[in-house]
């Protein structure tokens, strides 16, 4: 029990540090992600130090979903592949620790990690999310910083462009200034030309304030020019102009009750209650539209007809149904009627059809606009889940996975953690665009890349447990060759030491009842066999098996005969394969649905027939070296 105790507490000494640095590395990435991907509204906009590491807090702990699993991953796989890599595991398996009980302290921290990750999600995340989106949108909304470059036109100060040939960085001083201002619009512009200038916020940073020295000023009067063929404009030389600009510089912040407001910055019981008043609104509108379709006249005819009983109650009576006697011929109706009369028909039919369609396309928006509110929130809620569920698999993969491949450090198990995280992430990505879309049921595309996961876990898990190859390649290559039927060569070695002596009387005998049993075999099983035969009946196997296996047994009793010339011809003995494809009617079913499905069997029809012939041509080989190891017997060649 001492000794179990100490084993839990070296696991998770080794687990923790490596775990909390992966996790690091992990969420340092995933920001970097989010650096790149908003690096244009970051810079030039003269943020403080104290805005930026605040965006970038918020940013990390909205990182925190992406990078737990990962790290959860990574983490595992290096502490197995170490422990595999040192045969540390080999040594707790030898003592009687399974690698489930070895796995027992981990899993418990992994079951209280993701009992942490859903109250992050819950309670943290949206709190995260509402401040990030708020500062990012105000970070967007600032103006960038005053740095005009020369030579080139500036377009960042509204309803203005600027042009400046050089500048002296010392003193501030614009030389050979260029202004167009369409701040009133492109049809009122003026351009104002200047020998040199300056620029200036004032106190409150809310305007700016230009200085232009010898210049000259053209303007457009579009206002000026009402009823008068040519547009005025006004020319105007200066030595010293002012001009105040609106351009606000200051950093201000967004209120966050908008961004509360989304479905981001709600928790389980906001996220429920919005969708139950949403969805309570959709059913509601759905039946007033739904009872208005079925009460709106067709043909002047009303549906049901209204009267009132004794008491005064109104009563709705369904209308019968009204059949004409015969086809209505619209052609002479249009004829019937006066010049102009039947084009009035038909511009009121089509007004009126026009404006039904309106106001259907209305109704439609509005109810879909509140499908995909129930949908965004529904996703939402669901990402509570997955992310706790993600990190068990995580581990469920991760520490199988790096008890088979025994390897250790950051080379191998970095590879295989991206690897798998770049295959989840597509995964959930494919999933929440398709449950967004409305093309799969949220549940279905939230929990898509879980229910592809779990397998693999549960098949590593498995695997790992029971000590199978997983990553060798000689046994898949092993398996493939035994299910296609690659021919093996059979290795007899002579024996120094022999612990049996051949019996040459027994070893005939054995070898004539070997032939017998090939001849009955190949006689019971014909050459060829039709395409319903061979699905119903193909080759006996059970036969084939016991002439197998008796084969083997005589092969095992003759390697330890001391004639070198028995053992040459031993191993030409063939090896007989006992393929699937020799008889497919041991699945009942598959054999009545090939047979019923003619054409798509026939590939396999062919390869069976050819396999058969192969068996036939290897039992015709062990009769032949059958006769020829008893008249090697016969003639005394085996001295014993």
């Amino acid at each position: 029990m001492i000794r179990i105790k100490r084993m839990d507490t070296f696991i998770l000494q080794s687990f923790l540090p490596l775990f909390v640095m992966t996790f690091c590395i992990c969420l340092f990435i995933v920001l970097m992600q989010f650096l790149w991907r908003y690096i244009d509204d970051l810079v030039g906009k003269g943020l403080g130090v104290d805005v930026i590491s605040e965006l970038f807090f918020y940013a990390a702990l909205t990182m925190v979903p992406m990078a737990l699993p990962l790290a959860i991953l990574l983490a595992s796989l290096m502490i197995f592949g170490n422990l595999g890599e040192n045969f540390e595991l080999t040594a707790m398996k030898a003592s009687g620790i399974s690698l489930l009980r070895t796995m027992a302290p981990l899993i418990v921290l992994m079951v209280l990690i993701a009992a942490g990750a859903f109250f992050f999600q819950n309670n943290v995340l949206p709190i995260a999310q509402t401040k990030m989106y708020t500062l990012l949108y105000s970070v967007r909304q600032k103006s960038p910083e005053l740095e005009i470059p020369e030579g080139v036109f500036y377009d960042q100060i509204p309803g203005y462009n600027l042009f400046i040939e050089h500048k002296n960085r010392d003193t501030g001083v614009l030389y050979d200034m260029m202004i167009y201002d369409v701040s009133r619009g492109f049809e009122n512009s003026s351009i104002i030309l200047a020998d040199s200038g300056k620029m200036s916020f004032t106190a409150d940073k809310t305007h700016l304030f230009l200085e232009l020295w010898s210049g000259e000023s053209f303007e457009n009067l579009k206002d000026a020019a009402t009823g008068m063929k040519n547009v005025p404009y006004r020319r105007e030389t200066f030595d010293v102009k002012e001009i105040m600009v609106t351009f606000d510089s200051n950093f201000n912040r967004m209120d966050e009750q908008g961004m509360r407001n989304q479905y981001v910055g709600k928790n389980m019981a906001e996220l429920r209650a919005t969708i139950d008043s949403v969805q309570q609104r959709v059913d509601s509108l759905g039946m007033e539209y739904s009872n208005s379709l079925r009460e709106t006249p067709h043909m002047n005819i009303m549906p049901y007809r209204i009267s009132s009983d004794t008491t005064g109650t109104r009563i709705r009576t369904p209308n019968p149904s009204v059949k004409m006697a015969r086809a209505m011929d619209i052609d002479s109706v249009f004829r019937g009627s006066s010049s102009g009369v039947g084009i009035n028909y038909l511009q009121t039919a089509l007004a009126k059809s026009q404006r039904n369609k309106q106001e259907y396309e209305y109704r439609s928006l509005t109810m879909a606009d509140d499908t995909r509110t129930i949908r965004r929130h529904s996703i939402e809620l669901m990402k509570k889940f997955t992310l706790s569920f993600a990190c068990i698999i995580f581990f469920f993969i991760g520490a199988p996975l790096g008890a088979i491949i025994r390897k250790g450090g950051l080379g191998t198990p970095l590879v295989i953690s991206v690897f798998l995280f770049i295959f989840y992430y597509i995964i959930d990505n494919m999933g929440y665009k398709l449950a967004r879309d409305g093309k799969w049921p949220v549940w279905q595309g939230m929990w898509l890349s879980a229910a592809v996961l779990l397998p693999l876990g549960i098949f590593f898990t498995y695997k790992a447990v029971n000590d199978s190859a997983v990553f060798n390649k000689d046994a898949y290559l092993n398996f493939f060759r035994r299910f296609f039927g690659v021919s093996e060569t059979r290795s007899v070695e002579m024996k120094e030491i022999v612990m049996e002596e051949v019996r040459p009387a027994i070893a005939q005998e054995r070898l004539n009842r070997l032939k017998d049993m090939v001849a009955g075999f190949l006689a019971d099983n014909p050459p060829s066999q039709s395409y319903i035969s061979y699905w119903r009946k193909g080759y006996d196997r059970d036969s084939l098996h016991a002439i197998r296996d008796y084969e083997e047994s005589i092969v095992e009793r003759l390697s330890n005969s001391r004639d070198k010339m028995v053992i040459i011809r031993l191993m030409d003995m063939p090896i007989l394969r006992s393929l699937w494809f020799i008889e497919p009617s041991s699945d009942r079913w598959l054999s009545n649905i090939m047979i019923a499905l003619f054409p798509i069997g026939i590939p396999i029809w062919l390869y069976g027939r050819y396999t058969q012939k192969q068996l036939r041509h290897d039992l015709d080989t062990v009769s032949k070296v059958s006769s020829q190891l008893i008249t090697l017997i016969e003639n005394g060649t085996d001295k014993a």
